[in-house]
């Protein structure tokens, strides 16, 4: 009878350890979804290839390799690997690594210094780097899923290349578990939609799908799930969204520029995503009110009103009743037409009042409640507009040392072409007025 083979301790411990470290890359070609900086003629690649790294901060969200890639570097450019998380440490921690790594420099050894959460590090913290990445004592390679441009100072950013990871798409997540199921031997639980459901809900996170899968495995064996029976088996992921960070304000930019673009289904597609990433509506609110006079505008006066109405929907009902009230609003605005006339006119008005300083209105329409100011000509030959044929006196407002500015020009839709027949009506009756025509003025129809 042939003898059974003992299992070495080693094994047991290897057999213990996560699914997701048991297949972690160990050649830079082994890492997916990266190819646009891995690759031979990407940058990454080319960096390797010549045997030069340059310092870069690796920006990406959650599980799309970016320890790997800083490990995998260290290697391939034969250069110390020394990691440190931001979370844990400290400028203590930071002085002892560039120690170490003077003392490799000056025995010819170079140090490659990995910091995960860089961005966790205080602008003070962040300075610390500037000396030995400009000398070349370590070659720093940082990790953050946060907008570098809001998170690290300016100085640090000139001295590092940013490299922009990709979420992982479906056909690298497709690898993943193929990987996966190679190395333990069998095949997931999974019928064919379940297999699509468990790759939505990694949500681009290669870590987090692969920490489901191990959870599959280990079930009993049995039927395959399907996709309610997987949702019923493993735990969900949270969305990833920061209400504080760089993911909240580029998903609001995407409910605005769909707005804009009168888009209403990815407009309702967008606000859903920050709804489920725990946005509170009130902030959305805000939003579509803001939105409103700043892309609505005068187009459709109504929109300003139904976002308010929306609004005070919200508060009395609360979620989630009261979140249809803000889906209706959302409807509402990207249905309308849409004008920046007014946006553009108080940014004009705003410019000009700034370029003129303090010049004082005309006489002719101020108050004079005393003797001195009629004697100083204050309302001498003012008009009442109300006594004018058409009610329209067109006297000059502006100052009398201004040039009058067409500050508000209104477009040719919704209720602004309405408007716009009315200022083009009351512009040729003030030129006339001026004797600049001795046409009749007709109103326009």
């Amino acid at each position: 009878m042939a003898k059974e083979k003992t299992r070495s301790l080693f094994e047991d411990a290897a057999q213990t350890r996560p699914l997701a470290d048991r297949l972690r890359p160990r050649t830079l070609a082994e890492v997916i979804g990266q190819g646009h900086l891995l690759g031979p003629e990407a940058p990454i690649g080319r960096m390797v290839g010549a045997h030069r790294l340059a310092s870069m901060i690796l920006w990406g969200p959650p599980g799309c390799g970016k320890t790997t890639i800083a490990r995998l570097l260290a290697e391939s450019t034969s250069l110390e690997f020394e990691p440190l998380t931001a979370v844990f440490s400290g400028v203590a921690d930071l002085r002892k690594i560039f120690d170490g790594a003077r003392e490799r420099r000056a025995s010819g050894r170079g140090t490659l210094l990995f910091v995960d959460e860089i961005h966790r590090f205080n602008r003070a913290q962040q300075d610390a780097f500037l000396p030995v990445v400009e000398d070349g004592t370590v070659t720093l390679i940082g990790a953050t899923t946060e907008n570098p441009s809001f998170e690290l100072n300016a100085a640090l950013l000139s001295r590092c290349q940013v490299m922009v990871l990709r979420r992982l798409e479906e056909a690298a997540l497709d690898e993943l578990l193929a990987r996966a199921e190679a190395l333990i031997g069998q095949l997931l639980p999974l019928d064919a939609d379940a297999r699509m459901t468990l790759k939505a809900m990694a949500d681009g996170d290669g870590r987090f799908l692969l920490n489901l899968a191990e959870e599959l495995f280990a079930r009993p064996a049995g039927e395959a799930l399907d996709a309610q029976g997987l949702m019923a088996a493993v735990q969900r992921r949270a969305p990833i969204y920061d209400k504080a960070q760089d993911s909240h304000y580029n998903l609001i930019s995407a409910l605005h520029k769909s707005l804009r673009g009168s888009d209403n289904d990815a407009a309702l597609y967008w606000m859903a995503r920050m709804l489920v990433g725990g946005e509170d509506p009130r902030y959305i609110a805000r939003r579509l009110t803001r939105f409103a006079v700043e892309d609505v505008g005068l187009a459709d006066p109504t929109a300003l009103p139904q976002c308010l109405a929306a609004w005070e929907a919200y508060e009395r009902l609360g979620s989630p009743e009261g979140e249809l009230a803000l889906v209706q609003a959302v409807i509402y605005l990207a249905t309308a037409p849409k004008s920046n006339a007014a946006y553009v006119a108080h940014g004009a008005a705003m410019a000009a009042a700034q370029r003129t300083g303090s010049l004082a209105p005309p006489k002719h329409i101020l108050n004079a409640p005393t003797r001195l100011m009629k004697e100083l000509g204050y309302a001498k030959g003012y008009q009442y507009d109300h006594d004018a044929a058409d009610a329209f006196s067109g006297q000059n407002y502006f100052p009398d040392d201004m040039t009058r500015e067409n500050l508000y020009q209104p477009v040719e839709r919704g209720f602004e072409r309405e408007i716009k027949k009315r200022l083009d009506y009351w512009a040729r009756l003030r030129d006339k007025r001026a004797g600049h025509g001795d046409e009749p003025v007709e109103a326009d129809s």
